[in-house]
C-alpha cells in the first residue's frame, strides 16, 4: 500500500485556546490513520512574511510530497485565494494565497498552483462562518488530499504561478570584501537575526572565517547598530556577551550575542526596511 502523505501545520494560533485541537480533530475525522506534526503555531500574530519564511526554512528537510498547512490569514473569509501550491521538488502547500508562499516561489520555485474549490473541499457543517478556514477549509482540504479521497487536480482549478501574491524580496550585493543585504528573520528564542547573504558567495568575495568585520545595521536607512563583530563558525568562539557574525542554518551569515539576546539588547529587528552592511 502507498504511504499516505504527512502532514505539517504552522499557524499563528497559539495554543492557548482550541483552534489547533480543531483543525486536528477534522483531519482524523477526514481519516484517522494521517499523521500530523506541528511546525510553530507561534508566528507573529497577521505576520504572512515570517509564515512564507518558516515554510521555506523547514519543507527541504521531510520527506517529499509532504503536504503543509499553513494558515496566517488576516483575510480570512474576504476575496483572498484559498489555495494548494505544488512545489518544484514536490512539496504540497496549502494556505491562503496572501505572501506565504513568497520565499517559496523565489527560491524553490512552484509548479502549480490551484485555488480550492469550496463546493467540494469545505466542511459543510460549519457552513455558516468564514471566520475560521484553518479548520473549515485548509485542514480538511489538505486531509482529503492526503488521505488520497481527493487527487491534486480535484483540489480546484489552476490559476497561474504569475498571480501568485508576494512580498518583494530584496536581492543582496555581494563585493569584494563588502556584503550587503536585509535582515530577513529572527530566531525569536534566542534573538539571533538571519540576513539573506549566502556564505557561499561571501566566503567567495573574500571573507574569511576569523575575520574582524565592520557591521552596520540600518532601520529605514538610518544607522541603528556599528561595531566590530568577528565572523565566526559558531557562539563559542567569542566570550559570553559578545557579539559574533556566524553561519546560520540556511549557510546564510546570522548576527548574535553568545547567550545572549542580540534583538533585545540592541533593540533591532526584522524585515524589508532593515539592512546590513558587512565590510572587511
Amino acid at each position: 500500500m502507498k504511504e499516505k502523505p504527512i502532514l505539517g501545520f504552522q499557524t499563528d494560533f497559539t495554543y492557548k485556546e482550541g483552534a489547533v485541537c480543531s483543525m486536528y480533530g477534522v483531519v482524523k475525522t477526514v481519516d484517522r490513520t494521517l499523521e500530523i506534526f506541528d511546525g510553530t503555531h507561534e508566528i507573529p500574530h497577521f505576520d504572512t512574511w515570517s509564515a512564507s519564511y518558516r515554510l521555506y526554512q523547514s519543507m527541504v528537510f521531510w520527506p517529499k510530497g509532504t503536504i503543509f498547512v499553513s494558515v496566517v490569514d488576516p483575510g480570512v473569509g474576504t476575496a483572498r485565494r484559498a489555495c494548494v501550491a505544488k512545489t518544484k521538488d514536490g512539496y504540497y502547500v496549502v494556505t491562503p494565497d496572501n505572501g506565504a508562499l513568497t520565499h517559496l516561489k523565489a527560491y524553490t520555485g512552484i509548479e502549480e498552483i490551484r485555488e480550492i474549490d469550496e463546493s467540494v473541499n469545505r466542511l459543510r457543517a460549519t457552513a455558516g462562518t468564514s471566520i475560521f478556514h484553518g479548520r473549515d477549509l485548509f485542514g480538511y482540504c489538505a486531509a482529503r488530499l492526503a488521505g488520497g479521497i481527493i487527487t491534486y487536480e480535484q483540489v480546484g482549478p489552476a490559476y497561474s504561478v504569475d498571480e501568485i501574491v508576494v512580498h518583494e524580496i530584496h536581492q543582496p550585493v555581494i563585493e569584494k570584501g563588502r556584503a550587503k543585504g536585509i535582515l530577513e528573520i529572527c530566531d525569536p528564542n534566542f534573538g539571533n537575526l538571519w540576513s539573506n547573504i549566502p556564505v557561499e558567495e561571501f566566503l567567495e568575495k573574500g571573507f574569511q572565517y576569523g575575520d574582524l568585520l565592520n557591521v552596520t545595521i540600518c532601520h529605514g536607512g538610518k544607522a541603528v547598530y556599528r561595531n566590530r563583530v568577528p565572523f565566526a563558525k559558531s557562539f563559542g568562539y567569542v566570550k559570553q556577551g559578545e557579539a559574533v557574525a556566524y553561519t546560520n542554518e540556511l549557510m546564510k551569515v546570522a548576527i548574535a550575542v553568545s547567550m545572549g539576546n542580540f534583538r533585545e539588547i540592541y533593540q533591532v529587528d526584522f524585515g524589508h526596511d532593515w539592512t546590513v552592511e558587512l565590510e572587511k
